[in-house]
């Protein structure tokens, strides 16, 4: 019998490859790769929950922790110093600012604490530090007084313009005083200065912007005329100077007073271009 031929009865022979395998083909290891990667899965997927757990610790922790600095007995407020204040009262900075003794230190709120130091119309702005552990300090700027409103009372002005309070007694400002205001004019000035206020300062400036003497002739700067300010020397003599030109016409000002400091003048326009009136005697 021929062994080689296949029959029904007989037990088939195992197959073969009778091909020659490329040797990259050859040495590919199908089930260790997904072996290596089903590994990979796994490490990555605990890294994973690895992490997350690390997130929900760290989440417990700060949030246990910020109660923690909340209601802690070691940060409430203590003290609260005022620094930069020299003619409003520490007293005063402190009860405006409402920050009540043992409040806990992370519950005041500083654009709040601001918001209200701010409505006291001495200061100019203010800031507000919360210091560890028990600490609130106030910086404050305060507005500097500029020269004297006289409406029926004196009342200091800053630069700005802005009503800083009332003056009691005779004292002579360092620059000419405005008058010629009226009552709501002067309320208004706490929070927002009139027009006209905001040009007799403006005329102030350019008095001292000139650098000449001009500035200590003048006492005072009424407010009042509808064409435009009128000055005062310390002589008594009256100036109208007009609604503009102010640098101008206060230069020829200036040659002016020199030439008639020994006549008997009473007022002076300086309205006009390039024209100057003098009206004598009358003083």
């Amino acid at each position: 019998m021929n062994r080689g031929l296949l029959t029904p009865r007989r037990a088939p022979s195992p197959l073969t490859d009778l091909g020659e395998l490329p040797t990259p083909v050859a040495r590919q290891r199908v089930g260790s790769i997904r072996r290596r990667r089903t590994a990979r899965s796994r490490v990555k997927w605990r890294r994973v929950a690895g992490w997350s757990a690390a997130i929900l610790v760290l989440a417990v922790a700060t949030g246990v922790g910020t109660r923690w600095l909340e209601t802690s007995p070691l940060f409430v407020v203590k003290s609260v110093e005022v620094r930069g204040a020299s003619r409003l009262a520490a007293e005063r900075i402190v009860s405006v600012a409402a920050i009540s003794s043992g409040t806990p230190l992370w519950r005041v709120d500083p654009n709040a604490v601001v918001a209200r130091l701010e409505t006291l119309p001495e200061i100019r702005r203010a800031d507000v530090i919360r210091e560890l552990p028990d600490r609130v300090t106030i910086l404050v700027e305060e507005r500097r007084p500029f020269t004297l409103v006289h409406a029926g009372r004196l009342h200091w002005l800053d630069e700005d313009g802005r009503v800083l309070g009332e003056e009691r007694e005779a004292v002579p400002p360092p620059v000419p005083v405005i008058s010629g205001l009226t009552e709501d004019e002067l309320l208004s000035m706490r929070t927002s200065p009139s027009a006209r206020t905001r040009a007799a300062i403006s005329l102030i400036r350019t008095l001292l912007r000139s650098g000449s003497t001009l500035a200590s002739e003048i006492s005072e700067i009424d407010m009042s005329r509808r064409e435009g300010p009128v000055l005062y020397t310390v002589d008594g003599v009256e100036v109208r100077l007009g609604q503009e030109g102010w640098d101008e016409r206060l230069a020829r000002l200036e040659g002016v007073l020199a030439q008639i400091a020994s006549d008997d003048v009473s007022a002076i326009d300086l309205r006009f271009r390039d024209q100057v009136i003098l009206r004598k005697g009358g003083r």
